[in-house]
């Protein structure tokens, strides 16, 4: 079974995160077939705006930790290197729109993924959960620069800590969605790219362009600082005592491993 559903209709191609026996999160397979489709999307001039979605109920849990029980075998900067750095600078780079339509849960490096998209449009229902903490991990896939762009410095490091949800209505209020959607979800999900596939195509890649340009300018720099600090915390008794209580579904205890 393919780990992304494609389809194009009236100029908007939406790519669907498709692995929902495990939150639809990511593993190697669905990271490079979402690179691939944003690729194809990028050259077909029939697309003029992609929507990222997920399968179900879920957006994404992000990476799927089961990728992660031979921790200590993994490299986790070059992992980084290989699979979300060059995602979500291709996301940002890409000359057409891009939106999230966050019909779920989003953890992790999915939320990494939602914030570099060019929109995020949320369901009522939806949350967002910064995740690294929750294993002893640093932010990585864009999250340590994108999200105190969004909410500002204080409320990331406090959810980062926390590791609590942001709902959808809060998120907006902060001005990390652009808007959130109830009964009308799924309508304004498709009104939204029925307007941006409408739209001057090249002058929205300009303006996407200064916009990286004017308030990302680091982005590569930070993706790979990100990686530094991920491969050290990957290596630690917490990391590996986070990755064990996940899995057996129970809290860690951080202050009996260091």
């Amino acid at each position: 079974m393919t780990t992304l559903l494609t389809s194009n209709e009236a100029g908007t191609a939406t790519l669907t995160l498709n692995r929902p026996e495990r939150a639809n999160s990511f593993n190697f397979e669905m990271v490079n077939e979402l690179r691939n489709a944003l690729a194809g999307a990028e050259q077909d001039p029939q697309v003029r705006c992609v929507i990222i979605t997920g399968y179900g109920k879920v957006f994404s849990a992000g990476q799927d930790i089961s990728e992660m029980k031979q921790g200590e075998k993994i490299s986790y900067r070059e992992h980084l290197e290989r699979t979300y750095n060059p995602l979500i600078l291709q996301i940002r780079k890409m000359g057409k729109p891009v939106v999230a339509a966050v019909n779920g849960p989003c953890a992790g490096a999915a939320f990494g993924v939602a914030l570099a998209c060019d929109l995020r449009v949320a369901k009522s229902t939806a949350y967002f959960v910064v995740g690294f903490g929750g294993i002893a991990l640093a932010p990585d896939s864009g999250v340590s620069l994108l999200l105190p762009a969004y909410i500002g410095l204080g409320r990331a490091q406090e959810y980062f800590y926390s590791n609590k949800p942001i709902w959808a209505r809060q998120a907006y209020q902060w001005g990390m969605v652009n808007r959130v959607g109830g009964f009308n979800y799924q309508a304004l999900v498709s009104q939204i790219a029925a307007d941006l596939a409408s739209g001057p195509r090249e002058a929205f890649a300009a303006g996407k362009e200064a916009f990286n340009h004017a308030i990302l300018p680091n982005l590569e720099e930070s993706l790979n600082f990100e990686g530094i600090l991920q491969e050290k915390a990957g290596k630690t008794s917490e990391h590996y005592e986070g990755v064990a209580a996940f899995l057996g579904k129970r809290k860690p205890l951080f202050n009996k491993h260091v």
